[in-house]
C-alpha cells in the first residue's frame, strides 16, 4: 500500500477508534476523583498532601495498569487479530488436552469473566449518564428533581434506538469524543496553570507515602481509584475492529494526555477550593459554559454507553457460536458494515436492570459502589488466561509467565480487595447479576453436552444406515434434502423420522453439520467441506469463527466448486424438534435441567439463526428424556 494512503487508513481508524474505544474510560473524569474525595464509601480529606498522592494514583494506574499491561502486553494475546475475554478465552484453550482439568479450569474463568462485562455494562450507561446529568444540580439546585428523569430518559432513548443501529450515526462518535478530550485538556491546563504545584504528582513517591501514611483508608481509597481504568478491557476488545496501533497511538497520543490533564486539574482546584468538591468535574468550567459541558458531557456518555452495549451483543454472539448460550433472534442492522448486529432480548434485558439501578440507587455516587467490583473482577481474569496463553502458545516458562503478570496481578488484586469492602454497599449487584449470568452460560453448555449424549446413545451409526440401504432401499423421489445434525457420523433423527412417515428418500440426500472454530474467521475457500458418500448421500461439514455470520444457503453454494450442486429451490431442509424431559439424576441438579429445559424452548430456531428459508424448512419433533 502507498505510504500517504497507508497513513490516510491509520488517521482513519484512529479517529474511530477513539469515538468507540475510549467513552468509557475517557467519561471517567465526570466522577472518579468526585468519589474519592466527595464519596459516600470512606471519603479521603482534602489536603494538599492527600490530593497529589491520589493525583499520583490516577497517574500510575493509567501508566502501569492501561499502558503497559493492555496497550503493550495484553493486545499481544490477540486471536488472529480479534481480543476481548472470549477471545483470550478460546486462545487460552488451544494445545490443552480436551476435557481436562485446566481446560475446565480456563472455560470457567473466562465464562466468568464474560459474565462480569454483563454486569460492567449494565452500570456503564446508568453511571456515566447520571454524572453527566447531574452537572444540572452545579449549574442551579432547582433541576436536582429533574436529573433521574432526564437520565431515564436519555437511556431509554438510547435502548429504542439500538434497533435502527450505529451506522448512520456512526461517523459522529468520533469527532464528538475528538471534541470532549479538546474539552477535557483546555479546562485541565487552565486550572494546572494557575496552581502549577499540583504537578509535583507525577513523583510516584505521593502515592506511596499517600498508601504508606493512611493506612486503612488509603486502602479502601483505591475502591475509588479504580474508576479512573474502568473501560481498559475495550481497549483489548475492540482490537479486531480498529487494529492495535490505531488504539495504541490514540491512547498514547491523545486520550491519556488528555485525561491526565483533566484529573490534575481537578486537584489543582482542590487544592485551591476544596469546597469545589460538590462537582469538580463541572466547577473547573465558567459559569457560561456549563449548560454546553452538560451537553457534550451527555453526548460522550452516550457514545460511552454505545460502545459498552454493541460490546454486549458482540460477546452474546460470540457465545452462541460457541455453544454457551441459547441461539438468540439477532438482526442485522447494516448491510454493509460486519458485526453491526441486533439481540433484542439482550437489549431490552440491558434496559430493564439500568432502569432498576437508576431507580435503585439514584446517584452516581450511589452507582460507584457497585462499579468497581465488576471491573477488577474482569481484569484479574484477564490477567490467568494471559498466563495460560503465554505458557502454551508463546512456549514462556511457566515461572517466567507467573513472574511477569505478578506486578498486574498484585496491583489488579489490590483494587479487588478494595472493591470488595462495597459489596454490602452495592458492590453485589454486578456479582449477583454476573453470577446468574454465569449459571445460564454454564447450564447451556452443561445441557447440551447431556442433550447430545443422550441423542448419540440412540442414533445409527451412518455407514450401517447405508449399508442396509442399499440395492432394494426405500423409493427416492426428485430433489435434494438437508438434514442438520451435529454428528456427521450418525443418522440424523430428523432423518429416521422423515423415512418412518413418508417411506421414501429425496434424490439427493445432504448430512450438513456446522462447526464453530475457536478462531474469530473464517475464510471463504475453508468455509466448506463435502464427502461424497454411497447411495447418492453427501456429509457437508461448513465451518465459522466464532464472529462470522452463519449462512447456511449461502455457504450450499459453494459446494459446486467442489462437485455438488444444490438447488435451492428444488431443497428441503429437515430439522429435527427436541421436546425435553428433565428427571432427577440426570448428569446435573435438577433445577439446573429444568433451566435447561426452559433455555432450549426459548431458544430461536435453527430456520432463523442459519438464515433458511422458512418455505423450505420442515420440523420433525422428538421426546428426548434427559
Amino acid at each position: 500500500m502507498h505510504p500517504e494512503n497507508d497513513n490516510k487508513r491509520l488517521a482513519t481508524l484512529t479517529l474511530a477508534a477513539l469515538g468507540i474505544v475510549y467513552g468509557d474510560i475517557g467519561t471517567s473524569p465526570l466522577y472518579a476523583l468526585k468519589e474519592v474525595f466527595g464519596g459516600s464509601h470512606h471519603p479521603v480529606p482534602i489536603t494538599p498532601d492527600n490530593v497529589l498522592g491520589i493525583l499520583s494514583l490516577f497517574l500510575w494506574s493509567l501508566i502501569v495498569v492501561v499502558t503497559l499491561k493492555y496497550v503493550a502486553f495484553i493486545m499481544r494475546a490477540n486471536n488472529k487479530g480479534e481480543g476481548g475475554i472470549i477471545a483470550l478465552m478460546t486462545l487460552a484453550l488451544q494445545q490443552g488436552r480436551p476435557g481436562s482439568r485446566w481446560q475446565k479450569l480456563l472455560v470457567m474463568l473466562g465464562l466468568f469473566g464474560a459474565a462480569l462485562f454483563y454486569g460492567d455494562g449494565v452500570i456503564t450507561p446508568a453511571i456515566s449518564v447520571l454524572s453527566a446529568v447531574e452537572g444540572l444540580e452545579i449549574i442551579t439546585p432547582a433541576l436536582d428533581p429533574w436529573v433521574r428523569p432526564i437520565a431515564l430518559l436519555i437511556l431509554v432513548g438510547l435502548f429504542v434506538f439500538q434497533r435502527r443501529g450505529t451506522a448512520s450515526i456512526g461517523a459522529l462518535f468520533g469527532p464528538v469524543m475528538v471534541l470532549w478530550f479538546a474539552v477535557l485538556t483546555l479546562l485541565g491546563g487552565l486550572a494546572i496553570a494557575a496552581h502549577p504545584a499540583v504537578l509535583a504528582a507525577v513523583n510516584p513517591l505521593h502515592a506511596l507515602e499517600f498508601l504508606a501514611g493512611n493506612g486503612r483508608l488509603g486502602f479502601l481509597a483505591l475502591g475509588a481509584v479504580v474508576l479512573c481504568i474502568t473501560g481498559a478491557e475495550a481497549l483489548y476488545a475492540d482490537m479486531g475492529h480498529f487494529g492495535a496501533r490505531p488504539i495504541r497511538y490514540a491512547w498514547l497520543g491523545y486520550v491519556m494526555p488528555a485525561l491526565v490533564v483533566n484529573y490534575f486539574g481537578q486537584g489543582a482546584l482542590l487544592l485551591a477550593d476544596p469546597a469545589a468538591i460538590e462537582n469538580p468535574f463541572y466547577l473547573l468550567a465558567p459559569d457560561w459554559a456549563r449548560y454546553p459541558l452538560v451537553l457534550l458531557a451527555t453526548a460522550a456518555t452516550v457514545i460511552a454507553s454505545q460502545a459498552v452495549i454493541s460490546g454486549a451483543f458482540s460477546i452474546t454472539q460470540q457465545a452462541i457460536q460457541l455453544g454457551y448460550a441459547p441461539r438468540l433472534q439477532i438482526q442485522h442492522t447494516s448491510s454493509s458494515e460486519i458485526g453491526q448486529i441486533y439481540l433484542p432480548a439482550i437489549n431490552w434485558l440491558l434496559l430493564a436492570a439500568i432502569i432498576t439501578l437508576v431507580a435503585g440507587f439514584g446517584s452516581s455516587s450511589r452507582l460507584a459502589a457497585a462499579y468497581g467490583i465488576a471491573v477488577t473482577g474482569t481484569m484479574l481474569i484477564t490477567n490467568l488466561l494471559a498466563i495460560a496463553v503465554a505458557v502454551r502458545l508463546w512456549h514462556w516458562h511457566p515461572l517466567r509467565a507467573c513472574l511477569g503478570a505478578l506486578p498486574f496481578i498484585v496491583i489488579d488484586l489490590g483494587f479487588f480487595l478494595a472493591n470488595s469492602t462495597k459489596i454490602p454497599e452495592g458492590g453485589w449487584f454486578p456479582l449477583a447479576f454476573g453470577l446468574a449470568v454465569f449459571t445460564l452460560l454454564t447450564t447451556w453448555k452443561r445441557g447440551r453436552e447431556l442433550l447430545a449424549r443422550r441423542l448419540a446413545d440412540e442414533a445409527m451409526e451412518l455407514a450401517s444406515f447405508l449399508a442396509a440401504i442399499a440395492g432394494n432401499g426405500p423409493q427416492r423421489v426428485p430433489g435434494t434434502a438437508v438434514f442438520l445434525t451435529t454428528n456427521p457420523d450418525n443418522v440424523p433423527h430428523a432423518l429416521l423420522h422423515s423415512l418412518k412417515h413418508y417411506k421414501v428418500l429425496h434424490e439427493q440426500v445432504v448430512i450438513l453439520s456446522v462447526r464453530v472454530s475457536e478462531v474469530p474467521f473464517v475464510a471463504a475457500e475453508e468455509r466448506v467441506t463435502v464427502r461424497r458418500l454411497a447411495g447418492n448421500f453427501s456429509q457437508v461439514i461448513i465451518h465459522y469463527g466464532f464472529k462470522d455470520e452463519p449462512d447456511i444457503p449461502q455457504a450450499l453454494a459453494q459446494c459446486a466448486g467442489q462437485g455438488l450442486n444444490i438447488e435451492m429451490m428444488e431443497t428441503s431442509f429437515f430439522l429435527g424438534r427436541e421436546t425435553l424431559i428433565p428427571k432427577f439424576g440426570s448428569g446435573m441438579a435438577y433445577w439446573r435441567a429444568l433451566l435447561f429445559v426452559a433455555l432450549f424452548r426459548n431458544a430461536s430456531s435453527a430456520m432463523a439463526f442459519f438464515r433458511i428459508p422458512s418455505n423450505r424448512v420442515i420440523e420433525l419433533g422428538s421426546q428426548v428424556v434427559l
